[in-house]
Order: structure tokens, then C-alpha cells, then sequence
């Protein structure tokens, strides 16, 4: 545990590393122990504490389990204030309605909200007081409040595992835009820069007719037991996807071939359009 955060670099940055866990005024060192290694299950990494009673200890340690480097790299602060001052969001956690009121989110939209601004500066997530969670006065520090629906018979969650909720939802709001942005990578062409049209269909077929008369002529394709040999080159031309030139080349490779099988004595080239 340290007052500053570690400069050790991570392997791969990740928009996940600008979401701040905050935990005000944590009574038992054990539950900070298990917010660490709920952080880190979802793949959160810092932590800050802003006065937490009887931390830094041991509990605190072997609840971690094996997410002991967050807190190792923990900061601990005097205010929130101090604890949120860089953030450019900060969403507070409310189990209750107030009287004045406040944007109110779900996890799941708080989330998919905060997501987007993590390229632009960090974003505060605010936990407070096992017993009784944050003051008003500490709420108003916030831009959005978020309050987990619970089942109204029995809506007491402990510390870690609304951190838990949270951080899930986060990850599940950075999983998807790892999807779109995949998706968008497939969806862009990948020829529009090319330097000739693709091939037509019908230049295509005629393609296969001469690649089809020429193996022919040179013994290879065997009209008595064709097999499947016609269907296997259509389909890997046709998977390759050759521009006008490429079929071109291609079909003066045929016609060269052709002619040193007349050369060599072998049967005349059968007619084919050589449009």
C-alpha cells in the first residue's frame, strides 16, 4: 500500500485502467481487501481510499487474495474531494432516494454513460460507509447518482459485491465496444483502395471455361473421372476474388500453356471465347 500510485507499466493500456474505484470512510479492512479482488475479476485496477479506519492491515491482505497489487497500488487520500480531483465524471452510489433529485442511473445505463468518456479523463466511482453510505454533502460532489435495483424484501448488498455490480457492468459496457469496433474493422472494405475493378461474373465464367480446356489439353483433368477438380478451382478462384487484371495475367498464363502443349505434340486446344 502507498500514498502514490506504482509507475509500474501495464502490458496493454486499456480504456478500464481510467475507471477509479472510491471507497469513503471503510470501517473493516477485510471488505477493502475484497473490493480489491472484485476490481480485479473484472479488470479494474485502481483504488482509491479516502480515510478508511483501521487499513493499512493484514485482513485487508489475505482477503485480496491474489489481488494484493491493487492495493499495493491503493491511494490514500484525506477528502474526496482530494480522491476525485482530476476526474472529469464522477458517479456516486445511492441505496435511497433524496430530496432534492438527482439524475438517477442503473448500473447498466451508468455504464454504457460513462463508458465513452474513459479515452477523455477518469471516471469516479463512489462507494461509501458500510453502515449508511454517503452524506448528502458527498453525493452533491457527484454528476450522476446510481443505485443498484435490489429485490425490495432483502436489499442489503455488502461493500465488495456492489463494487462487484459496478465493475461488471463496466466491463460488459468495454466488452462490447470491443465487439463494435471489430465489427466495424470486417465491415470496411478492403478493396476500395484497390487499383483494378474486380473481375465480373461473366469474365469469371469465361475464365473457368479456358482453366477447364486447358487442363484438358494437358492431360491433367481426365474427362472419363472429372472427380470433383472443376469444383474445388472454381471454389478457390472464386473465394480469392480476382481483380480484371489478375484475370487477365491468368488467362494468358492458360494461352501460354496451351501452346507448349501443341509444341510439345499434344492434342489441339480446344475453342473457347477468348473475349
Amino acid at each position: 500500500m502507498t500514498d502514490t500510485p506504482s509507475n509500474t507499466p501495464s502490458s496493454t493500456p486499456s480504456p478500464l485502467d481510467n475507471v477509479r474505484i472510491v471507497l469513503v470512510n471503510t470501517t473493516h479492512p477485510g471488505n477493502i481487501g475484497a473490493v480489491a479482488r472484485a476490481m480485479k475479476n473484472m479488470g479494474l485496477s485502481k483504488l482509491y481510499l479516502v480515510e478508511p479506519k483501521n487499513y493499512p492491515d493484514e485482513v485487508a491482505y489475505y482477503r485480496a487474495v491474489s489481488a494484493q497489487d491493487v492495493l499495493n497500488d491503493a491511494v490514500i487520500t484525506s477528502t474526496l474531494e482530494e480522491a476525485i480531483a482530476d476526474c472529469g465524471l464522477v458517479v456516486g452510489t445511492s441505496a435511497r432516494g433524496r430530496r432534492i433529485p438527482w439524475p438517477l442511473l442503473n448500473p447498466r445505463t451508468c455504464a454504457e454513460q460513462a463508458y465513452p468518456e474513459l479515452s477523455q479523463h477518469p471516471v469516479a466511482i463512489v462507494f461509501g460507509r458500510e453502515d449508511r453510505g454517503l452524506t448528502n454533502d458527498e453525493l452533491q460532489c457527484c454528476n450522476l447518482h446510481v443505485h443498484i435495483p435490489t429485490n425490495e424484501d432483502y436489499s442489503s448488498l455488502n461493500l465488495a459485491m456492489a463494487v462487484q455490480v459496478l465493475s461488471y457492468e463496466m466491463r460488459m459496457a468495454h466488452l462490447s465496444a470491443d465487439e463494435q469496433r471489430q465489427a466495424e474493422m470486417l465491415s470496411t472494405d478492403p478493396m476500395k483502395e484497390w487499383d483494378a475493378p474486380l473481375s465480373k461474373s461473366a469474365d469469371m465464367e469465361r475464365f473457368f471455361v479456358h482453366l477447364e480446356s486447358t487442363l484438358r489439353n494437358m492431360g491433367f483433368l481426365k474427362p472419363s473421372a472429372p472427380k470433383q477438380l472443376m469444383t474445388r478451382l472454381r471454389r478457390l478462384f472464386t473465394r480469392t476474388r480476382m481483380d480484371e487484371l489478375e484475370v487477365n495475367m491468368m488467362r494468358g498464363v492458360l494461352t501460354s500453356a496451351q501452346r507448349w502443349v501443341e509444341k510439345a505434340g499434344g492434342p489441339e486446344p480446344e475453342n473457347q471465347d477468348k473475349s
